[in-house]
């Protein structure tokens, strides 16, 4: 007898199973990769390439079904617009799945499912993220000059006030002094 053919549990009850694919789908439509364990990520993928599969053609039932499995409209819009013209031409094989390594709290296998091919927005974000490090990177190179400067400027001005705060003390020192009729002169 053949036990568990078909899918893996992934020991959860069948309500608790489904709305974590669901979900899990969701996002990797959305972000376009998510970081998962591998035995999740199995399962995910295929019913993402599924959908994937029914993106490329865009009519009514298909969107019908997306949405009925997927939890964001917008994700759906995403799907049907920008996500299934760009597996056009392709016939399977929408994503990968990359392998990072051990969970540190109980060692179970973690990997990144992602889509083979990016859309634009999401290259133009990596693009602006690139612009934006290019940008700190600048400004940390300019940084430390401008503090720098700020530094020297707050040393002068702690010096000469400690240097006030000295001249200020010796002169009291000698006016105690005076009063007492210890100053240094003559009482021997």
């Amino acid at each position: 007898m053949k036990h568990k053919i078909g899918f893996n549990a992934l020991d959860r009850r069948s309500a608790e199973r489904k709305a974590l694919l669901r979900s899990m789908v969701t996002s990797l439509f959305k972000y376009e990769r998510i970081e998962t364990t591998k035995p999740k990520a199995l399962e995910v993928r295929k019913k993402a390439e599924k959908l994937i599969t029914r993106a490329k053609e865009d009519n009514v039932h298909n969107r019908r079904v997306a949405a009925a499995y997927i939890y964001e409209e917008g994700v759906v819009a995403k799907l049907f617009n920008e996500i299934g013209p760009l597996f056009k031409e392709r016939k399977g094989g929408y994503t990968r799945i990359l392998k990072t390594g051990f969970r540190v709290g109980d060692a179970a296998e973690m990997c990144i499912l992602e889509l083979v091919e990016k859309t634009a927005e999401h290259e133009k974000k990596a693009e602006k993220q690139a612009e934006e490090k290019e940008a700190k990177a600048s400004e940390k190179k300019a940084a430390p000059k401008a503090e720098k400067e700020n530094k020297d400027v707050k040393k002068h001005a702690r010096s000469s006030k400690v240097a006030a705060a000295k001249g200020s003390a010796k002169a009291a020192g000698v006016r105690k002094t005076m009063a007492g009729g210890k100053a240094g002169g003559g009482d021997k």
